[in-house]
């Protein structure tokens, strides 16, 4: 659901999406687990409830972020500034996270094994879409796929990337601290957690909501050894990438990142208000 969320919020057409947003997410959970009739009507239902709570909730609080970011988007912050956005950006995610624990618990309960066995095929095939994107070719087509996803998010924000700029994202991300195999056995930890997950809950039914929180938790924060150290790792150059190419951004590009950053904010105060 975080993951769709943070999607929408870089289309271009921020108000539609949102408002699909409901029907995407009905469409994704269906793809995970295919829902039966009942399922879907009730699953539906909870999803306009949880994006009326956002709506009223959560947009007012984004776009008030949105306007601080036009602000960090005319000046050259640091890569420790950037990081603490990223941080509101985790609490935000927490927050969703948390009022969607009753309908993910409910679901959890009410998946068939059939079901469960359809989710657990979704997962491979997820795998496998992840290894043919981050571990298939030579090191350097690797490269240039990662390059080629962060020019487009680049540009979206700032416009057409110098090739200077464009040497400059390239170096920062060999030097990235990813690691596709790690970051890959560890997505596939996350996969059997949520099985066990789901089983645990079935069996126990008066504890599926704590089973999902800490379910959720266990996402946010591995119990893998190191792989915190990893994450902080990502997130620290990540920050510091992000900074390095800002600090690059001509008066021009500065000025477009802020004026689409200030097209968010009025999308997220007319969505929030049109309850």
């Amino acid at each position: 659901m975080a993951a769709v969320l943070a999607a929408l919020t870089a289309c271009t057409a921020t108000r539609m999406a949102y408002q699909q947003a409901p029907n995407l997410l009905h469409w994704w959970f269906d793809r995970q687990v295919d829902f039966s009739s009942t399922q879907s009507s009730w699953v539906r239902d909870d999803l306009n409830n949880f994006f009326a709570w956002h709506r009223r909730e959560e947009l007012p609080r984004i776009a008030e972020r949105l306007r601080a970011w036009q602000g960090l988007a005319r000046a050259t912050p640091t890569h420790d500034e950037f990081c603490r956005e990223a941080d509101a950006i985790f609490e935000h995610l927490q927050r969703l996270g948390e009022q969607a624990v009753p309908s993910l618990a409910r679901l959890a309960l009410d998946l068939q094994p059939a079901q469960i066995e359809h989710l657990q095929d979704r997962q491979a095939k997820s795998n496998d879409e992840f290894a043919e994107e981050f571990l298939e070719g030579s090191p350097r087509e690797r490269l240039q796929r990662r390059l080629d996803k962060a020019v487009d998010r680049a540009e979206w924000l700032y416009g057409r990337l110098s090739p200077e700029q464009r040497d400059l994202m390239r170096r920062e991300l060999q030097a990235s601290p990813f690691d596709p195999q790690r970051t890959q056995a560890e997505r596939q930890r996350r996969q059997r957690d949520l099985i066990d997950t789901v089983r645990q809950a079935q069996a126990n039914p008066a504890r599926a909501e704590a089973l999902v929180r800490a379910y959720l938790q266990r996402v946010s924060q591995s119990p893998t050894p190191g792989y915190g150290d990893y994450t902080q790792a990502q997130l620290r150059h990540g920050c510091a990438q992000f900074a390095t190419l800002h600090a690059t951004a001509n008066p021009a590009q500065r000025e477009r990142a802020a004026k689409r950053l200030q097209e968010l904010e009025s999308d997220a105060r007319s969505l929030s208000a049109a309850r």
